[in-house]
């Protein structure tokens, strides 16, 4: 048994559940944040049988992509006086971040 933990952008998350629902596949979506941007993401947390994994894997490939994003920075920390002038920043986004780990022990109450 594998528990998989994927962080994902919270845009790629509602398609990423339906997907693995489609598969019959049963998932735990939380809402989290974090990360450079400090934007909202979601932790999609699966327990499958090892077999299982790779089609997970893909799963999570095929939903969750990255892009290019244009923001703007946070002005930083200024004395009176200076001036900021804060420039677009491009930066990617999306794409998934995943944990698999052994699980010991499960069962469903």
């Amino acid at each position: 048994m594998k528990l998989i933990v994927a962080i994902v952008h919270n845009e790629d998350a509602g398609a990423l559940v339906n997907a693995l629902l489609e598969k019959d596949h049963r998932a735990t979506r939380l809402q989290s944040s974090g990360g450079f941007l400090k934007q909202s993401n979601a932790t999609v947390i699966v327990g499958v049988d090892e077999a299982h994994v790779e089609e997970i894997l893909g799963i999570i490939r095929e939903n969750c992509t990255s892009r290019t994003q244009v923001v703007n920075p946070m002005p930083p920390i200024m004395e009176p006086g200076e001036f900021f002038m804060p420039y677009p920043l491009e930066v990617e986004v999306g794409g998934a971040t995943v944990f698999v780990l052994p699980v010991e022990r499960f069962e469903r109450l």
